[in-house]
């Protein structure tokens, strides 16, 4: 296409040139220039003095006659232009810095610095051209490339490099299709993706219930429907495990949270449960958890999460004789509770770690504590899952009551688990063992120490009344220290907590009394801020003329008045110049204007009402109580004319500091509302403090 567009080109000069003009030429013109100089080629061979037509403009009237000398030289002027240059400038233009004699050498510079390392034998570079040597260093280094790369290219070489891509997992054949025909169980698909009627499992999961209805539908049916609800529908890899091992049936079809369950024969259920039983999961941390739960307990056979499976709390016994709750000794230099790093630390490693246990009562959770201690002694932390659909549970109360069997700390605790840590000051049966061997050891060299100083000590002779008594003297003993420290020690203990509940009631009251100081303060600078608001706002008053009208009348208009729909409603503003403007825009349409507002006591909608009647000039019907507040009614009058805009409502608050005003007016309230609880709770703080001074000089 370009090489017959170049060619028509060379062929038609005088098209392109028509055709390159400037749009806006005019083509008369256009088309008179070649034909002038083809006048002038004509007219060369004459003579100077001969006059020459000259070709004019279509708008000159006649012609123009002008001597050779006088006609302009138009060859350089209105020469046209090289149609070939134009077309080929996009191709052979030179630009700076990419094409040229310069960027060649530039080139021919980087490839020689490239070259420097190679020897060439036998090339005379000075005898040829650029592109010879271009050519004859590209050889070079293709063939220098191939040695070092073995012969391949980089785009050739990407194919061998390693792309590590996401491995799709592989499907694991069900059980129905190890077992049944294909042609049967494409039949048995064929019929369950036509069923419309199934089994509902709720929360509670698999139970005998819906065992027993599969069942009663495998009578009448090769094939039964089930639905799953929550949790189960969530896995539904282990409600199939759950249902098959329930019922002995096969899953021939699993479609979102439902089932299909073929009822088998008595053959296939067997071949299914001994593959069932022989199979064993090759992941090391179900065999580690698994091990971890062996020993604490029957597994929970329908949980709906992966294994491992947890331990059944419910079978565990409600109550094991002589349960204690476990010995606690924190060690040295440390503290029993928990800081906030470690707790946040413990929640993030037991979000990793599988249930332990699966509870469903409240009560008689010996048996579980139990399992806990024994599991803490290889775990720190216990996890335990709360059953889904199981009646009359509480969290709170399962929580509470397993704290305080087994002594631990409880970090987490929702509807759905409990997560209990052992403590710092856990002991494990060896180390208890080992402590308890030693108390009982102190206890001994202590017993025997007593007993030697107890030989050592004379025996004195006190004799009352005549008579001879032998008496132990227990200076020095222990005995003499139990019995100091019984009748000192309390009496010590009880000042030292009637000081700290002093203190405590003082460190209270100074800062109640700070409080309030602070409170005080906000309500000033309350006040203030509505002093200037109000100051803005001057009440108008009612005039002295006032029309009458009677009470028939008065009737009507309540009457007309209720059974309007158009109504002006007042909010947490009150009155200000909006209202005022919209009162009028009513009156301008009807003679009576319904205003609605929403204050609760009635006092304040008479006050609203009759600052209306006063602002507005108007006539107060009467206030009503509507289901939506109150409605207050208020007639234009009879001589009524409209006030102009800018004499209306000068007096008035601006949209904007009404809107001031009212928080104002709330804000104070609720200040002098705080400081009233402040100013009760500092009297009831003084009077305990008078109580607790007044007990301390009794006792002492």
């Amino acid at each position: 296409m370009q090489t017959s567009l170049f060619l028509s080109a060379r062929a038609f000069p005088s098209l392109i040139t028509n055709s390159s003009l400037n749009p806006n030429q005019n083509p008369s013109n256009a088309a008179k220039t070649p034909q002038f100089d083809q006048f002038r080629e004509k007219n060369r061979g004459l003579s100077s003095d001969a006059v020459i037509k000259v070709p004019t403009a279509p708008w000159m009237k006649g012609p123009i006659f002008l001597r050779p000398d006088e006609i302009l030289e138009t060859e350089k002027r209105n020469k046209p232009r090289k149609v070939e240059e134009k077309t080929f400038k996009a191709l052979n233009r030179r630009e700076s810095g990419v094409r040229g004699r310069k960027a060649m050498k530039r080139i021919v510079r980087y490839v020689e610095k490239l070259d420097e390392s190679c020897d060439f034998e036998d090339t005379q570079m000075d005898d040829l051209s650029e592109f010879e040597y271009l050519g004859r260093v590209a050889e070079r280094t293709t063939e220098l490339y191939e040695k070092r790369r073995g012969g391949r290219m980089p785009w050739e070489r990407e194919e061998e490099r390693f792309v590590l891509r996401r491995t799709k997992k592989e499907r694991v054949q069900t059980t129905a299709e190890l077992i049944l025909d294909e042609g049967l169980l494409s039949r048995l698909r064929g019929e369950a993706s036509k069923m419309r009627k199934w089994v509902n499992v709720r929360k509670a999961g698999v139970t005998e219930t819906v065992v027993n209805e599969i069942r009663l539908i495998w009578r009448l049916n090769e094939l039964a429907m089930v639905r799953f609800d929550v949790p189960l529908c969530r896995n539904m890899e282990r409600a199939q495990e759950i249902i098959e091992m329930k019922t002995g049936g096969l899953v021939v079809l699993s479609k979102k949270e439902f089932l299909v369950v073929y009822r088998g024969g008595p053959s296939s259920s067997s071949e299914k449960t001994d593959s069932g039983r022989d199979e064993i999961s090759s992941s090391l941390y179900e065999r580690e958890a698994d091990r971890l739960l062996d020993g604490l307990g029957p597994r929970y056979m329908d949980w709906w999460m992966r294994r491992p499976f947890p331990v059944d709390a419910d079978l565990l016994p409600e109550v094991v004789n002589g349960y204690t709750t476990p010995s606690r000794r924190c060690p040295p230099n440390t503290r029993a509770k928990l800081s906030d790093e470690e707790l946040t630390y413990l929640r993030n490693i037991a979000q990793a770690l599988p249930f332990h246990f699966v509870l469903g009562r409240n009560h008689g959770l010996q048996g579980l504590a139990s399992a806990i201690v024994k599991l803490w002694e290889r775990s720190i932390i216990a996890k335990i899952a709360i059953k889904w659909g199981a009646l009359n549970t509480n969290n709170e109360e399962m929580a509470d009551k397993l704290k305080h069997l087994t002594g631990g700390v409880l970090i987490l605790r929702n509807r759905y688990l409990i997560i209990l840590f052992r403590g710092k000051d856990f002991l494990t049966g060896e180390v208890a063992d080992l402590v308890d061997d030693r108390e009982r050891l102190l206890r001994s060299y202590q017993h025997f120490e007593e007993t030697k100083r107890e030989s050592e000590i004379e025996i004195v002779e006190v004799v009352t009344n005549g008579k001879q008594l032998e008496e132990t003297s227990k200076t020095g003993t222990l005995l003499e220290f139990q019995e100091l420290q019984r009748k000192f020690g309390e009496m010590e203990t009880r000042n030292l907590e009637t000081e700290a509940e002093k203190a405590r009631l003082e460190k209270e009251l100074k800062s109640q009394e700070h409080k309030l100081s602070i409170l005080k303060s906000k309500i000033e600078k309350a006040t203030m801020e509505l002093f200037r608001l109000n100051s803005l706002w001057k009440p108008s008053e009612r005039e002295d003329d006032i029309e009458l009208f009677t009470n028939e009348e008065r009737e009507c208009l309540r009457r007309v008045g209720l059974k309007m729909n158009s109504s002006l409603v007042l909010g947490r503003r009150g009155i200000f110049h909006g209202v005022m403007e919209g009162l009028h825009q009513h009156w301008k349409h009807r003679e009576v204007a319904k205003v609605i507002t929403m204050q609760k006591i009635f006092s304040r909608v008479v006050y609203t009402a009759k600052a209306l009647e006063a602002e507005s000039n108007g006539l107060l019907i009467s206030v009503e109580k509507l289901k939506e507040g109150h409605a207050i009614l208020i007639y234009r009058g009879k001589n009524y004319k409209r006030p102009s805009s800018k004499l209306m409502a000068q007096n008035l608050l601006t949209k904007r500091k009404a809107l001031q005003r009212s928080v104002a007016m709330q804000r104070l309230g609720s200040l002098k509302f705080f400081a009233y609880q402040r100013e009760r709770a500092i009297e009831a703080l003084k009077v305990s403090l008078v109580n607790l001074q007044d007990s301390a000089s009794e006792l002492g």
